[in-house]
């Protein structure tokens, strides 16, 4: 069989120059490592999340760093009128936004109640976390995706967790700690988690005919301030045998933000090292 020709170097089909891309959560962890790579992959970048001056700051270090025009917005994603602020503020200085990473998530104003088990969960938290991670992740994904719909080109990549996938293990928790704070992975962040899933396969679905690709970014666990018993009894449950680096989280996003992704769409892309593969 005669191979394939496909148009365009390799290269280039992951080359974002000339688009415009949009992180929610932009200023967090993962957020400022995704809002990197795609700048250095060319992609305008605007850093959106709720502190205006470390948007700022984070869009003034990325364009610094890699040459490209960054810049940083407030938005609360529960807003209606905060999100589509921010897209008109993003388009009237940058241009048509192509690329959205849809990725701000919450713990809520309160760790200790974010972290409590099912049977003693607070719904005032539950509705808390509930309004970010899946009511903002639709006001966002309705405004943005509807302005690509009607351009008839964009991609949306959504940040959904393993544990929208799988349920945590609760064994490796036993001694584990975040930032001096006990760990656990409570019901509303899985059930948010793997909402995002699901609106992914709808959004899809619907602005297919459109132009518009739309994916689910899904990491695995992440270094971020994990007490090494955590580290060492999650690793022991990864076939890698190790927590990831955020920086590991950026290849994919690339990939589906670009053109060697153009066939993809209402998939999950799992970047675990291999846990759910066990």
């Amino acid at each position: 069989m005669a191979a394939v020709r496909v148009s365009g170097q390799p290269s280039k089909r992951f080359d974002l120059t000339g688009k415009v891309a949009v992180v929610t959560g932009g200023a967090g962890i993962l957020g400022q490592h995704f809002c990197r790579a795609l700048a250095e992959h060319g992609a305008s970048v605007v850093v959106a999340d709720l502190d205006a001056a470390v948007c700022a700051a984070v869009a003034a270090t990325i364009s610094a760093q890699t040459g490209v025009r960054c810049m940083g917005l407030a938005v609360d994603v529960t807003s209606e009128a905060s999100v589509k602020r921010m897209a008109d503020s993003a388009e009237a200085s940058l241009g048509p936004i192509s690329i959205l990473h849809n990725n701000a998530a919450s713990k809520g104003d309160d760790l200790a109640k974010f972290l409590r088990p099912p049977e003693d969960y607070d719904m005032d938290m539950w509705r808390q976390v509930m309004a970010v991670n899946l009511d903002g992740l639709f006001i966002v994904a309705r405004d943005i995706g509807g302005r690509m719909a009607a351009r008839g080109h964009g991609s949306i990549i959504q940040t959904a967790s393993i544990y929208g996938v799988v349920a945590p293990d609760s064994r490796i928790y036993e001694g584990s700690h975040y930032n001096g704070q006990p760990i656990s992975t409570p019901p509303v962040y899985s059930a948010s988690k793997a909402g995002v899933i699901g609106l992914t396969k709808y959004l899809a679905a619907h602005w297919g005919a459109k132009g518009v690709r739309v994916n689910t970014l899904t990491p695995g666990g992440v270094e971020s301030g994990q007490n090494e018993t955590f580290k060492a009894r999650y690793g022991a449950r990864v076939p890698l045998g190790r927590m990831a680096a955020p920086e590991e989280m950026t290849g994919a996003l690339v990939f589906l933000a670009s053109d060697a992704a153009s066939y993809i769409t209402g998939q999950n892309l799992i970047v675990d090292g291999g846990l759910t593969a066990w």
